[in-house]
């Protein structure tokens, strides 16, 4: 059981019998009646995000949550097909349970998979992944890092902004939290 002392970001949480991560939280102590914890709560399973308020002498479950290290492995159609690392055995996802993080999904990435009471209900993805340029428009010589910036198309479909001197061809690192350009790399 967790207290509301042991909230913070990232934390994941049993709520009404559902897995939950805490998004966001707030101590409040108001001039009048007893402290509360305010809580952004987003749901692992449904990918819906609840507010909610939380006493603070509650207590919350720890959910009955798995992880396991995994390999994405190809698209059949509208699923994701991994491979447990261990054990060899492949689940398939639908985009659904990937949510935004399927334009990420390069062949042979190692991710988490996270499983609540024996279901697979998301995946934790690297920081960072490395992914080839496939459409842009073309740079400019003389163009610097510290100039403008333009679309991208990458090589799993995912459009991001990227400086002006990234042309087709090269491969760029893109933080997987934030969907942002980091740095060509070489």
């Amino acid at each position: 059981m967790y207290s509301t002392s042991d909230f913070r970001r990232g934390l994941k949480i049993e709520f009404k019998g559902e897995p939950y991560e805490i998004i966001e939280f707030l101590h409040v102590k108001p001039g009048k009646g007893q402290a509360f914890v305010r809580t952004k709560l987003k749901n692992l399973i449904t990918g819906s995000v609840l507010d909610h308020n939380f006493r603070i002498s509650e207590k919350i479950a720890r959910p009955d949550l798995e992880e396991k290290e995994m390999q994405y492995l190809y698209r059949e159609g509208d699923t994701y097909c991994f491979m447990d690392l261990k054990t060899y055995d492949q689940i398939f996802l639908e985009p659904d349970v990937l949510g935004e993080k399927e334009g990420f999904l390069k062949e042979n990435i190692t991710v988490e998979m996270l499983f609540f009471k024996g279901r697979p209900v998301g995946i934790e993805l690297p920081t960072t992944v490395d992914l080839s340029v496939v459409e842009t428009e073309p740079g400019i010589k003389g163009d610097t890092a510290s100039g403008g910036s333009k679309p991208a198309k990458l090589e799993t479909g995912l459009v991001i902004q990227v400086p002006l001197f990234i042309n087709e061809g090269d491969t760029v690192r893109v933080d997987t939290r934030t969907g942002e350009y980091v740095e060509r790399v070489k």
